[in-house]
């Protein structure tokens, strides 16, 4: 069971969160969930139906994803689609849903919002799930790697399939296949006249990526006094010699792998990605079984 509810986020932005599973007991522990740049809620599906089992748990389409809006035109894209931007949706869903004090999950950009959100806000976040997601500064190569990238994708794919094969076997980035990617591409892309294209703006992705691609976030993490799971995908893109460095930055840090899977684990890999979070959350708040 899956229930759509709208918020409106920071500038007016209408923000698509969604419920997973059955209605949850008032006292039940709240978890919020954040995906990364370019993913959707729904991406969070199979490791969400898993952590309901007592929890109430909401996933967020963050703005310009999935179904939530795209900032107004004419907005300045540095601030409707900056840090501040995030963080004050984020902050948005936990006051008008009532879910503080809430354990937040983040994967990649999302977790990086998540612990922001954390360090400013420490009455609204109980706990806080690093899911693959570095702190230290990816750099202006690796924006411009971004934007090459973007301008090679085929577009538009003739079949949502297409997408699935390009993005897990004929991307040059796919070292060997890789299905779990294919699948996690071919679901953020939707049918138009021409074709297949992204739900998302490649521009407004590559706008929202360069407003902390350039900086190091290792003092907001320090910031974060709530206890801290940092899970570390062995396929991932958080190498483990900085995930145990964010560990020890964090006033309380906990550390966490997930075996034979990629960046995007809590969507290729869910029961993985729940086996490893969930003693951590039984810590936080024990779920009545």
């Amino acid at each position: 069971m899956v229930q759509r509810i709208d918020v409106t986020g920071a500038d007016g932005v209408r923000l698509a969160a969604w419920e997973f599973g059955p209605a949850a007991d008032a006292a039940a522990p709240r978890v919020l969930l954040l995906h990364g740049l370019m993913g959707r809620a729904h991406h969070w599906a199979g490791t969400a139906r898993r952590l309901a089992e007592g929890r109430r748990v909401i996933a967020l389409d963050q703005r310009g994803h999935g179904h939530s809006d795209r900032p107004p035109a004419g907005a300045d894209p540095s601030a409707s689609l900056g840090r501040e931007a995030f963080v004050a949706d984020a902050e948005a869903v936990i006051e008008q849903l009532g879910l503080a004090p809430v354990t937040v999950i983040g994967h990649s950009m999302g977790a990086l919002t998540a612990w922001q959100l954390a360090a400013r806000r420490p009455d609204l976040v109980a706990g806080l799930v690093i899911l693959d997601m570095r702190a230290s500064a990816l750099g202006e190569a690796s924006q411009r790697d971004w934007e090459d990238w973007f301008s090679r994708w085929p577009l538009p794919f003739p079949t949502q399939d297409a997408a699935r094969r390009w993005f897990g076997e004929d991307d040059p980035r796919v070292e060997r296949p890789d299905p779990g990617r294919g699948a996690f591409f071919a679901d953020v892309m939707h049918e138009t006249p021409d074709g297949w294209r992204p739900v998302f703006s490649r521009r407004q992705m590559l706008t929202a990526r360069e407003t902390w691609v350039h900086d190091a976030h290792w003092d907001e993490l320090a910031q974060v006094t709530c206890p801290t799971l940092v899970v570390r995908a062995l396929d991932g893109e958080l190498g483990r010699a900085e995930a145990q460095e964010m560990v020890r930055v964090l006033p309380s840090g906990h550390y966490a792998e997930v075996p034979d899977a990629g960046h995007y684990l809590h969507h290729t890999h869910p029961t993985a990605c729940h086996t490893a979070l969930e003693p951590f959350l039984q810590t936080l708040a024990p779920v009545r079984g």
